[in-house]
């Protein structure tokens, strides 16, 4: 049976360490130009430089994003760019426009190219028309149940790799064709500048009826239409394993440290859980349980199972649901005085009741009981953003724990 690539999100260079130490097998990051989340951290060269370098270095793979959907203009560069990334051996580049296929295939003939969920591929006849192109793989539209994924992989040729999103937002458009931005914010999201206008509250009202609203909403506040849950298909991992996924996706290079080493723990031990013993596999409730203590929307299966209905909408509001705050990071360890050195991330106050997530092993809870300053100062809390401070462990820790308390 296939073991799968676990592939995750690296907004920034601190978020790429948290993914490959949780358990990622390879991520996805920008550049500073041609990805879709203009947002994000992203890379610049020396950064991508030091990034290759750090994945290769622990036997993993990276991938660059050059997603967006060009005009004339933005290919001024991108042959030098096509270059540099072949030089410094990335492991390939995601890319949505055939015009960039073309330019790649001439500058780079030898860098491997995966196809963007933005290619809109939803049948193994596109598949086949994309791996003639010379396409090494395809990221697989999110519209897709898990059967017709099976459908096209059946019907490709196996040196044609398959990825699929399994987890994160949705976006209301076609695989992420969105116009809604640019008409309302004047904001492009086929050049990675993304208003989200899909998560903004909406009412109907006909143009000669002012301030008569109609019933697409479900009180005076109005509804959130475009509002998608969020993908979650953790319960989906044997099944998608069985059809010959190559490549588990997880969406967020927007998303902090602490969503991005939570999910791929979560997904990396139902991975594992699975293939040690396929026959005798039981899904483990609490890898989801650990999924909801990221800062999520509601989880939906989407696609995968069956078409969307209005369950798969939210239409109250966009806000996250948020049980959990992220609160510090394991810098150092002292074994004898089992004194941790932590970088705080969110305020903790003595007597919290705190968790400690490892990568492989099940979280650790404990009391705040003592901590000091960097002057060896008692205190009471840690208010400052970012402070460094050390606290009394009741278990070994190591560095790149991280620490997380419910939320009162």
């Amino acid at each position: 049976m296939r073991k799968p690539e676990l592939l995750a999100p690296a907004g920034n260079m601190e978020k790429l360490k948290y993914a490959l130490h949780y358990g990622a097998d390879a991520v996805y990051l920008a550049g500073t130009s041609y990805g879709l989340r203009a947002k994000a951290g992203n890379f610049s060269i020396d950064e991508m430089y030091e990034a290759v370098k750090y994945v290769h270095d622990r036997d993993k793979k990276i991938y660059i994003t050059m997603n967006i959907i060009p005009h004339n203009q933005d290919f001024e560069g991108m042959k030098d760019y096509v270059k540099i990334l072949e030089a410094l051996g990335v492991d390939g580049v995601i890319v949505a426009d055939p015009g960039i296929i073309m330019l790649i295939k001439e500058i780079a003939p030898e860098l491997k190219i995966s196809l963007s969920t933005q290619g809109n591929t939803t049948n193994y006849y596109s598949a086949k028309f994309w791996h003639q192109m010379g396409i090494n793989r395809i990221v697989l539209a999110r519209e897709l149940s898990i059967q017709e994924i099976k459908t096209i992989i059946d019907n490709t040729p196996d040196t044609l790799e398959i990825e699929t999103f399994i987890h994160g937002a949705m976006c209301i458009s076609y695989s992420g064709r969105c116009l809604l931005s640019n008409y309302m914010a004047n904001r492009d999201a086929n050049k990675g500048d993304c208003a989200q206008p899909c998560r903004w509250n909406y009412s109907l009202m006909e143009k000669t009826r002012e301030n008569e609203y109609f019933p697409v909403y479900e009180d005076e506040r109005g509804t959130y239409v475009f509002n998608s849950k969020d993908l979650c298909l953790i319960e989906n991992i044997p099944e998608l394993i069985k059809v010959g996924v190559n490549s588990f996706k997880i969406e967020g290079r927007m998303k902090s440290v602490f969503y991005v080493a939570t999910v791929v723990r979560a997904y990396r031990k139902s991975i594992d859980e699975y293939l040690k013993c396929p026959q005798k596999y039981v899904f483990n409730t609490s890898n989801l349980d650990e999924l909801k203590k990221v800062s999520h929307r509601e989880y939906t299966s989407g696609f995968a199972l069956n078409k969307p209905t209005q369950e798969d909408q939210n239409y109250t509001s966009s806000t996250y649901v948020r049980e959990y705050d992220f609160v510090g990071i394991v810098l150092d360890y002292n074994v004898e005085t089992q004194i941790a050195t932590i970088e705080q991330r969110n305020k903790i106050e003595i007597n919290d009741t705190i968790e400690i997530m490892r990568p492989n092993e099940d979280f650790i809870e404990q009391k705040v009981l003592q901590m000091w300053n960097e002057e060896d100062q008692l205190l009471e809390s840690t208010p400052h953003p970012k402070m460094i401070f050390r606290m009394k462990m009741n278990s070994k820790v190591e560095p790149m724990d991280l620490l997380r308390k419910a939320l009162k």
